[in-house]
């Protein structure tokens, strides 16, 4: 059920540079392409794929088994909804993880409950999807906002909005709800118990991904002999991940284990800075050697605690309220409610029975921007098309017996999860048969009539969505991208202010440090989101692009100020900086 969110547009959606304009406000034509080639492209599975698919096993499977030995397989929607919760936040430190699955827990929940009141209340299907439209909006909003993550809103979506057109009373209500929060503090069970075994294990693989990240990098550099397209994507691809190794880091409780893999990202860091002097199987084995549950490596030339005191000012710091999070996400969530609502509405007109499917898959398609949303409903139809092939080929054993049933949907849980982080179309494929399969756990459906529906609602969903997409314009997309290049020029002008002091306060230089570098891998996804969206002025790919390097600059010239690049000379930096 979950849902891959990838983090760049396809590179045809990027605009083209436009000499001299330097940001000028002019709006810019909705002529760009859409992309077809490699929507399809199946990728690398995630390092992490199996930990969603057997912990979901681990979820569902004990209390869909006891509802079966108790015959009353039709209260399953109930106990899946907190099952479910066991899909999320399995990248974070489990002090993190523990937050934040009981809040998804008490949000799932709550989605669930309003879903039910809805339908006690009323049979009119019009405002059923209506309901629908809003909490999907504010489920996509909510998650976006937070950085939930996979699979993000649509889980959500999918449960409440089931539950909408669910027969109801109210007096049933509250023992649904306690079957939801008995599954869901299950799930919060299974998705802390791998504590137990490597209790470092999140912080562990994130920063061998950033070491591993910065390897690349540094290979790419040695084998192109200096900057160039390549370069710059390896360049983006180990910031984003030294970026997320210190969340990842900065989340987990200030132990000792931690500072280790502290100083280990800060080596990650270097080799951002300064490629050519960096050894990228070193890094790879550091990366091997946090594998498992040995040792921390501890490498003689990294630096003392004092360079780390940058990481302790930005943890007391905090984030930005939720409110401030929120306002920039309201042409998503507009998008997510208008969309979702007019997809459920031609549904109706067209006269299928479950217009929640289309609904859903209206929330599913909606991404940072049209470029991303495209492609993702490309995904969800070729993928939910081959999985009512699945569906037909598995419903004869799935009928044999309720207990066939059962065992089919876990395998289909777990394939689900397998196979969505290499592409979300082959992931579809399990999910659109699991979904089919699920609501003959009340009772045996009309295979035919249930194929038919998926796929009117499928198209349905899938095209008033994307219009919606379009009709809805994120002129912000334009001004966040100010506000980023804005922030990353503040960032590298403290940081080259600190560079010019003779002696900087205590770790001044090192938190100067990482805000830039945070600042450098905002203004590069806002870039590539904003390059994805229509209908707004032109973007100042130049200025961009100069931010960027003169930023890079600056970082290196901050790490060779700071010492950490022991065959360098500080002189270096300083001219560095001034380029």
């Amino acid at each position: 059920m979950s849902s891959a969110t990838p983090q760049h547009p396809h590179p045809e959606a990027r605009p083209r540079p436009r000499g001299g304009q330097h940001g000028r406000r002019r709006r810019q034509r909705p002529g760009r392409r859409l992309p077809i080639a490699g929507v399809l492209r199946l990728g690398r599975p995630s390092d992490i794929w199996f930990k969603p698919a057997l912990s979901v096993i681990a979820a569902v499977a004990p209390p869909n088994l006891i509802l079966l030995a108790l015959g009353r397989l039709d209260l399953a929607m109930y106990t899946m909804a907190g099952s479910l919760c066991a899909l999320y936040a399995h990248n974070r430190p489990y002090a993190a993880r523990a937050r934040v699955l009981a809040w998804v827990v008490l949000g799932m929940t709550a989605g669930l409950a309003v879903a039910l009141l809805a339908a006690s209340l009323t049979s009119d299907a019009v405002a059923l999807v209506t309901v629908g439209a809003l909490l999907a909006a504010a489920q996509k909003a909510l998650c976006d906002a937070t950085r939930l993550g996979p699979p993000a809103n649509v889980v959500l979506t999918f449960i409440s909005s089931a539950a909408l057109f669910t027969p109801q009373t109210v007096g049933q209500i509250p023992g649904h709800l306690v079957l939801a929060l008995a599954a869901g503090a299950w799930a919060w069970l299974i998705g802390m118990a791998p504590g137990l075994l490597r209790p470092h294990g999140p912080e562990r693989r994130a920063t061998a991904h950033a070491l591993n990240a910065a390897a690349t990098h540094a290979a790419a550099h040695a084998a192109t002999d200096g900057p160039g397209d390549g370069h710059a994507r390896t360049r983006a691809a180990a910031a984003a991940a030294v970026h997320a190794a210190w969340q990842t880091l900065l989340a987990a409780r200030a132990t000792e284990n931690r500072r280790a893999l502290e100083r280990l990202v800060v080596r990650a860091e270097i080799a951002l800075a300064a490629p050519a002097d960096t050894d990228p199987k070193r890094l790879r084995d550091w990366a091997r050697d946090l594998r498992g549950t040995g040792p921390v490596p501890h490498p003689d030339d990294l630096v003392d605690d004092d360079e780390l005191l940058g990481v302790d000012a930005e943890l007391a710091t905090g984030r930005a309220p939720l409110w401030l999070r929120l306002g920039p996400l309201a042409p998503i969530a507009a998008r997510t409610a208008l969309g979702c609502a007019l997809a459920g509405y031609a549904s109706l007109a067209v006269g299928v029975g479950r217009p929640y499917w289309a609904l859903v898959t209206a929330a599913s398609l909606y991404q940072a921007n049209i470029t991303l949303t495209w492609s993702r409903g490309v995904q969800r139809v070729v993928g939910n098309l081959v999985g009512v092939l699945a569906f037909a080929a598995l419903v004869p054993l799935a009928h044999l017996t309720q207990a066939a049933l059962v065992l089919v949907c876990l395998a289909l849980n777990f394939g689900a999860e397998a196979l969505i982080s290499r592409n979300y179309w082959l992931g579809s494929v399990c999910v659109t048969p699991m979904a089919l399969l699920i609501t003959e756990f009340a009772q045996v459906q009309d295979s035919g009539r249930l194929i038919t529906e998926r796929l009117v609602d499928t198209l349905v969903g899938a095209v008033v969505g994307f219009v919606a997409a379009v009709a809805v314009t994120n002129r912000r997309a334009g001004d966040r991208l100010g506000h980023a290049l804005t922030a990353a020029e503040r960032a590298r002008e403290q940081a080259a202010r600190l560079l010019a002091e003779p002696r900087p306060a205590p770790g001044a230089l090192e938190s100067a440090r990482r805000g830039l570098a945070a600042a450098l891998v905002d203004l590069r996804a806002t870039a590539d989101a904003a390059s994805g969206e229509w209908w707004q002025r032109a973007l100042p790919e130049e200025r961009v692009v100069a931010a960027e390097q003169s930023g890079h600059r600056t970082l290196a010239a901050t790490v060779r100020r700071q010492g950490l690049l022991l065959d360098r000379d500080a002189s270096t930096g300083a001219e560095d900086v001034r380029r």
